[in-house]
């Protein structure tokens, strides 16, 4: 028996961009853009609940490819929130088995990756806005900025929140 630990969330999510793929598609299964780099995870969304921004939450799952339209029952073992536009969004990160550092700073870094690239294409599709990650273990600040002056955050953190 262990004793303090935590019970992790479980969540079926429906895998929209497996890993590997350029394409990322919109819920209805239209393409929204098609990406330089390949997805190094899969990435899908959770029916059951909406994010932030008005969509359905999105999910990163870690582990081998899965094919678009799986439905899999996995752990959220984090999270990592962003703001793009003005609309603070979650990312869970889901995998049935803990995360290990090297994990953790991949997520990390392809976030930062992510950003980047929505950046630049709300840049090309004539979006005003901006992005901002936002990635450490405050809830309470859902307004766009630099974290820490509100929070105490480091301004890009290097964790994962945990949930």
């Amino acid at each position: 028996m262990v004793l303090n630990a935590k019970i992790l969330p479980q969540f079926e999510v429906v895998i929209e961009i497996p890993r590997g793929s350029f394409l990322k598609r919109g819920w209805d299964g239209t393409v929204d853009f098609v990406s330089p780099f390949p997805c190094p995870f899969n990435y899908g969304a959770i029916p059951d609940y909406i994010g932030g921004e008005g969509d359905l939450l999105d999910a990163v799952v870690l582990g081998p490819r899965l094919p678009c339209g799986k439905i899999v029952s996995v752990i959220a073992q984090g999270a990592v929130g962003l703001t793009d536009r003005g609309m603070y969004d979650d990312k869970l990160v889901c995998s049935n088995r803990p995360l290990r550092v090297w994990q953790r700073h991949l997520v990390l870094i392809f976030f930062h990756m992510y950003g980047l690239s929505k950046r630049l294409l709300n840049f090309c599709r004539g979006r005003s806005g901006y992005l901002l990650q936002r990635m450490g273990e405050c809830r309470k600040c859902n307004r766009p900025g630099a974290p820490s002056k509100r929070c105490g955050l480091e301004r890009s953190g290097d964790s994962i929140l945990n949930i």
